[in-house]
């Protein structure tokens, strides 16, 4: 028995116990070393010109005996001799692919793909295993040799028997205990799983064996009480696609191909809004396919929900959902990305941060955003579709980043029109305004309906300017991080100050504002701390009056402040202030009211005015009592 080196023995340890997180990974570890051992046979026999090295004969197998409750992975690569059995096996995180990796020979190649750096991911097996057994003949050798291994005490080296060269390694798995069931690996279909998981685009043919029962056909004589009986047929398939989707030029895939393989990886009946193909070579090279889905995925509004793209070294599977190469407000995209050049830390389970990765996220980045831009400008209707699912994330990552990203998103945002009856972007919005127009005016409300029927949207419109109408809770926080577009202000039209007037139309408001100042200052009295103002609209509009909000706080603010759950008497609320349509009837009989000193008649307007106004916005009237006498005074 040999001994492994003190700091050998402490780091097969710590690799069994910490290093690798998920058990079943041992099968990639096992198979991307096969594949390896694969590639090197192949360019030795290049370089020797001995042709007995047919890359079509390359193979992997794998196999299971439930019973001696052993996995097998065996292949016809390389080999080892017992010089390179201890160097590679007796010297844990020695990387003999490493080694190979960086010689001439194999980066002159472009046929190798040599995927272990390491020299850690063999020992993966002592997590599932507690004997593992090597037997290897080395290419161009008659002689075979064995390394056997029961984890920390040592290993064995020996001379052995192989009818041809390669590499067969194989597990004898731990009993089950109430931490894990190791049995679950001693099923063919639980190791093909497996290997489609983790090793599907590994280039070589990873082969297994199915038994299959078929029934036996009764006997013309059979007895009466004759049982079915079933005869058994082995059958070897190929269980790895080999060729991976991602890797083809965009030109060579039909659109069906793209969308069987979306339907089946990410488990969705409905065929994505677009494709993006990414081949990037250079100082970092990569693979990447990218799927929009055409509905949002039903876990995206979960707490549960992960974003990320599976990230794939050498077409062998890392991680699952590497969160890195998407930014969270583009979360809702699907796909893969392969690169031999990242830089993985010794389990290839996790990456570390470099510049590689950042480099891969923003070039990612843009190709979303220019195919979104794409689909707006050339796919209207597609576009709108989907917006409905991800432009609340456009927006909440303008609002929570400050509006940090808005140069990034703001041109994929989209609002309904006051004026065109549609959706338009800011940009739409821009080139549609009018010569001098320098604001870019919002309305925020329950619904679009409500929205054009608010007498300071009707006047806005009405004064030629058109108003994007703002529906969902997060668009005036998005707006307001913004601040502005295309050098034009974005300004709320429920604020109480608009300045639309014409020259003329100020003198003539400023006039009616000291008439009835004494009015005005009489009925933000009878309101008290309701309204902080009463004015005359500089609005044109059909009501009587309606509310306007003076501060940073808008009504539609307001309101959402206060359907949150367990507000508290703190609420962020706006400054009211009562507008009032100097040329309404109502407002005549007020002010004649005023004039013939009938205070109660006054008050019983003051109130009506304001809580009809208030419930115009959406708001409920804090006492319906007082509101229904004042009604009835008015009444009789």
């Amino acid at each position: 028995m040999r001994k492994f080196k003190t700091e050998s023995k402490r780091l097969l340890d710590l690799m069994i116990n910490s290093i690798y997180t998920n058990k079943e990974i041992f099968l990639r570890e096992l198979i991307s070393n096969a594949s390896d051992a694969l590639d090197k046979v192949y360019l030795e026999s290049l370089k020797a010109g001995d042709g007995s090295v047919v890359r079509s004969e390359l193979y992997i197998n794998v196999s299971c005996d439930k019973d001696a409750r052993t996995i097998t992975i065996s292949d016809n690569g390389i080999g080892m001799d017992e010089e390179a059995l201890e160097a590679n096996l007796g010297t844990i995180a020695h990387s003999g692919s490493l080694e190979f990796k960086e010689g001439e020979d194999a980066k002159e190649s472009d046929e190798i793909d040599i995927i272990g750096q390491f020299g850690v991911g063999f020992y993966s097996a002592f997590m599932v295993a507690d004997h593992v057994k090597v037997v290897t003949k080395p290419y161009g050798s008659d002689t075979a040799y064995t390394w056997e291994s029961e984890g920390l005490e040592g290993y064995s080296i020996g001379q052995g028997e192989r009818e041809g060269r390669g590499t067969t390694i194989t597990l004898t798995l731990r009993e089950d205990s109430d931490e894990f069931n190791y049995s679950q690996f001693l099923n063919t279909y639980a190791l093909q799983d497996l290997v489609k998981r983790y090793s599907d685009y590994v280039r070589y043919p990873i082969m297994m064996k199915f038994t299959t029962s078929f029934p036996v056909e009764r006997p013309e004589d059979a007895p009466e009480d004759w049982k079915q009986e079933y005869r058994e047929e082995d059958e070897v398939r190929t269980v790895n696609s080999m060729v991976p989707i991602w890797t083809k030029k965009k030109a060579d895939v039909s659109d069906e191909e793209y969308n069987e393989f979306y339907k089946a990886t990410f488990h969705d009946d409905t065929d994505p809004a677009a494709v993006i193909s990414i081949h990037a070579e250079g100082t970092i090279s990569y693979d990447a396919l990218l799927f929009i889905p055409a509905v949002a995925p039903r876990e995206m509004l979960s707490r549960s929900f992960k974003k990320g793209l599976t990230l794939y070294s050498s077409n062998v599977m890392i991680m699952d959902k590497c969160e890195e190469l998407l930014p969270d407000y583009f979360g809702f995209v699907r796909g893969i990305v392969d690169s031999p050049d990242l830089s993985l830390n010794i389990s290839r389970e996790m990456l570390q941060q470099s510049k590689e990765l950042s480099t891969i996220q923003r070039r990612i980045e843009k190709k979303i955003k220019a195919e979104l831009a794409r689909m707006l400008e050339d796919d209207r209707e597609k576009y709108e579709e989907i917006y409905k699912y991800y432009g609340p994330n456009f927006k909440f990552s303008i609002y929570s980043t400050y509006g940090g990203t808005s140069s990034i998103l703001s041109d994929l945002l989209m609002f309904p029109s006051a004026m065109e009856g549609k959706m338009v972007t800011l940009g739409e919005y821009c080139a549609a305004a009018q010569e001098e127009q320098d604001k870019i005016y919002f309305a925020t409300g329950d619904t679009v309906e409500r929205l054009n029927s608010t007498p300071t949207v009707k006047g806005v419109v009405d004064k030629g300017f058109d108003v994007l109408l703002c529906t969902h809770d997060v668009d005036e926080f998005c707006l307001m991080s913004m601040g502005v577009f295309d050098g034009k202000q974005l300004v709320n039209v429920g604020t109480a100050e608009l300045d639309l007037e014409t020259e003329e139309e100020k003198a003539a408001h400023e006039k009616v504002s000291e008439e009835n100042a004494e009015l005005f200052a009489d009925m933000a009295a009878s309101l008290g701390d309701k309204v902080t103002k009463v004015v005359a609209s500089t609005m044109p509009m059909d009501s009587a009056s309606c509310i306007t909000a003076g501060g940073m706080v808008s009504l539609a603010m307001e309101k959402y402040f206060k359907s949150l759950p367990q507000h508290d008497d703190e609420v962020p609320s706006a400054e009211h202030v009562l507008e009032l349509n100097m040329g309404h009837p109502v407002i005549k009989a007020l002010q004649k009211a005023y004039e013939d000193g009938d205070t109660d008649t006054v008050a019983a307007y003051t109130l009506i005015l304001h809580d009809q106004a208030l419930m115009a916005e959406g708001f409920q009237i804090e006492d319906l009592e007082a509101f229904n006498e004042a009604v009835y005074k008015l009444m009789v």
